[in-house]
């Protein structure tokens, strides 16, 4: 099967997964409530439904569109816009007719799933395969240091020992401390086993994203052939595992990373010219990426991760743990959408598959539903109308004001809001579409 229905299939199925936890979140506590609740839907039933049953006073059902689900809730203004149903009395199983603390909670339901369920995911993912790690002695040749980077003092070669004075467990993770936390200084040990402790700019992580070095640090590895995927350019080409690369476009190649920034920089899509060492012989061959500049081909790792398993309580407290900085590190990196060049950057259903390997890994598929999960819960508490947080910003506004906001207002919001969505989404979906066409 082809990388790209394995993504589709990941997709779909993680997104099915977390639209009917994030629904039943509504749909549970609104039952608690003797709410009623008219549809259940996993994906939107525009014009008609894939199937639907009707149990009880619910319909449940699966639309044919795949950009979400949602509960009706007797009595409330949401994206149906049933003004007929709010046109008459407010009966006692109506949304509206509920106190303004149960109201609350229904809304705040799938949210708080979506929360919940993301930390249980990588509590289990912790209990049940560990986590790996790269210390400060699994690394014997340190990294390759951007050339902006040596400019504050770091040089290749050097191995990270501390971040802020705190031990590093795993030291592949300096270009995420950086990007997404407050780093203030680095100590690292030099090649030549001088110890320093570099102070770090404020304001590093705008100028990591403004310059487009987001990986300041690549663990040196020697530009050695490990593994050819097949069907691939590289493949095609002729290059086998054991190749020793040692030029890119007649530019030396010392490092692996040396060549992933030469080949990175080259945005043409033009053949490569690639001189490498077999048998001690130099070849030298082109090769053309293909559309998503991709070549095939994966380096022999100098160096090895560390597996640490964890006891059922420990496991608890890590998958905590992971969770909560994930949580912090989204919305820290949240910031740079509002620039021009994070605006351009924005993805949708294209960027979201991208998450997910190319081959089926169940590790990899849970710890990605785990990473949308969280990501669903913040981007549903955001207060704008149509959303969660929007409902929730209003009520909000009811208990302390001690009023409602008339249901004229309540309908625009939601129109307003609605439209504001889709926007967001035709742009998202459309970088997607634009990136796919022409990088």
């Amino acid at each position: 099967m082809s990388p790209f229905f394995v993504k589709a299939i990941q997709l779909l199925l993680s997104l099915s997964f977390l639209i009917v936890l994030h629904e039943l979140g509504h749909f549970i506590p609104a039952k608690l409530f003797k709410t009623r609740v008219e549809k259940f839907y996993l994906f939107f039933d525009v014009k008609f439904s894939l199937f639907k049953k009707k149990i009880g006073e619910t319909v449940y059902g699966i639309g044919w569109l795949p950009l979400g689900g949602y509960v009706k809730i007797a009595g409330m203004i949401d994206e149906s816009m049933d003004k007929e149903q709010m046109a008459g009395p407010p009966q006692p199983w109506e949304f509206r007719s509920k106190p303004a603390w149960q109201r609350l909670i229904i809304m705040l339901g799938g949210v708080t799933v979506n929360i919940i369920l993301g930390f249980l995911i990588y509590m289990a993912m912790i209990y049940t395969w560990g986590t790996n790690h790269v210390g400060f002695e699994d690394l014997p040749k340190g990294f390759a240091v951007a050339e902006s980077f040596k400019e504050l003092g770091f040089e290749d070669g050097d191995r990270v020992m501390q971040v802020n004075g705190a031990d590093l467990e795993d030291v592949t993770q300096i270009n995420h401390y950086l990007f997404m936390r407050d780093v203030k200084d680095i100590s690292v040990v030099h090649q030549n086993g001088q110890k320093e402790t570099i102070q770090i700019p404020e304001d590093i992580g705008t100028t990591m994203f403004e310059s487009g070095t987001l990986r300041p640090f690549t663990p040196i590895t020697a530009p050695v052939l490990d593994s050819i995927v097949k069907g691939t350019p590289a493949d095609l080409s002729g290059l086998q595992k054991g190749d020793r690369i040692v030029s890119l476009n007649d530019k030396e190649v010392r490092y692996w990373s040396d060549f992933n920034v030469l080949k990175n920089a080259d945005t043409t899509k033009s053949a490569l010219r690639i001189a490498y060492l077999r048998d001690g012989v130099k070849n030298t061959i082109e090769v053309t990426p293909d559309e998503e500049g991709i070549i095939g081909v994966y380096p022999k790792s100098d160096f090895k991760f560390q597996n640490r398993e964890y006891s059922f309580g420990e496991s608890i407290v890590k998958g905590f743990d992971f969770g909560y900085w994930t949580l912090h590190d989204y919305i820290a990196q949240f910031k740079y959408v509002f620039t021009k060049k994070g605006a351009s950057q924005v993805g949708g259903f294209g960027a979201i598959g991208n998450l997910f390997p190319d081959a089926w890994n169940w590790r990899a598929f849970w710890g990605t539903t785990a990473f949308i999960s969280i990501i669903l819960a913040f981007m549903n508490i955001l207060p704008i109308p149509a959303l969660d947080g929007g409902h929730v910003m209003f009520l909000l506004y009811e208990i302390i004001a001690g009023r409602k906001p008339n249901d004229k207002f309540m309908e625009y919001a939601q129109l307003v809001g609605f439209i504001i969505l889709i926007s967001l989404l035709l742009f998202a979906n459309g970088n997607d579409i634009y990136r796919a066409i022409f990088k």
